[in-house]
């Protein structure tokens, strides 16, 4: 289910969990421990069961939720919710109906233009956008004559997808007036850097926590070592300012 690639890995683990019910019952009170905020990232392969998820959480302590639009819409033949806009739009505006906590959309990058799926997503209600998600890629085993995942095609992450990571977040931050959280190949503080110039207001660390666990702290360190180096007092001084 997962596959090392040059600068990444594949993996086609999809949204294995155990569900919303145990994650209220028996995460929240574990995470509430720590001194940080909680962004439940939810899913569905309808709207009906996204908006059923977002209300389970209405009064629970959670910070934020993340609506993750790359699952595929079993009622419009599988398309995926984040790759028309139309469709986008609708499950964002029907969610927020039901969400509590402030929502965040978290875009696919397999589209021609990705500010056409932000500009609906903000039009449905979107009060922050994250990306990117996974690319989708394919590994052979040539000895084998066999994909090397068993589901044939998975979601590419890793320091190779950055430079698409970033185009998209540039493109995105010039399209749109709400916040964004830059994700895609970050493993160090440079790499963030290069998110909020331009346009992101926040970071996220996914695939370098599978080869190092301090990742996370490491990038924190190397923002703050930046900023230092450069004499900047705040990182908005920085942010967006990539014409």
């Amino acid at each position: 289910r997962i596959a090392e690639t040059y600068g990444g890995m594949l993996n086609s683990v999809g949204l294995q969990n155990p569900g919303a019910a145990y994650f209220i019952k028996e995460d929240i009170p574990f995470l509430r421990q720590y001194d940080t905020k909680i962004i439940v990232n939810i899913c569905g392969h309808s709207i009906s069961e996204y908006c059923e998820v977002a209300e389970m959480f209405q009064e629970e302590d959670v910070d934020l939720l993340e609506l993750n639009i790359s699952c595929p819409n079993v009622s419009q033949g599988g398309i995926t919710f984040g790759t028309d806009p139309q469709m986008a739009e609708r499950v964002v505006r029907e969610v927020k109906k039901y969400a509590k906590q402030p929502l965040i959309v978290k875009l696919t990058p397999n589209v021609t233009d990705i500010t056409e799926i932000a500009r609906a997503a903000v039009a449905g209600g979107a009060d922050a956008l994250s990306l990117i998600n996974t690319l989708q890629g394919m590994r052979i085993d040539i000895h084998r004559r066999k994909p090397i995942l068993a589901n044939k095609i998975g979601g590419f992450s890793g320091p190779a997808i950055k430079p698409v990571a970033v185009r998209m977040v540039y493109q995105t931050a010039k399209a749109v007036e709400v916040p964004i959280i830059g994700m895609g190949g970050i493993a160090n503080g440079e790499d963030a850097i290069e998110f909020i110039m331009v346009g992101a207001t926040g970071v996220a660390v996914g695939t370098a926590n599978f080869f190092n666990p301090l990742a996370t702290v490491e990038v924190v360190e190397g923002i703050e070592q930046y900023l230092k180096q450069y004499g900047i007092e705040d990182i908005s001084e920085i942010r967006g300012i990539i014409d």
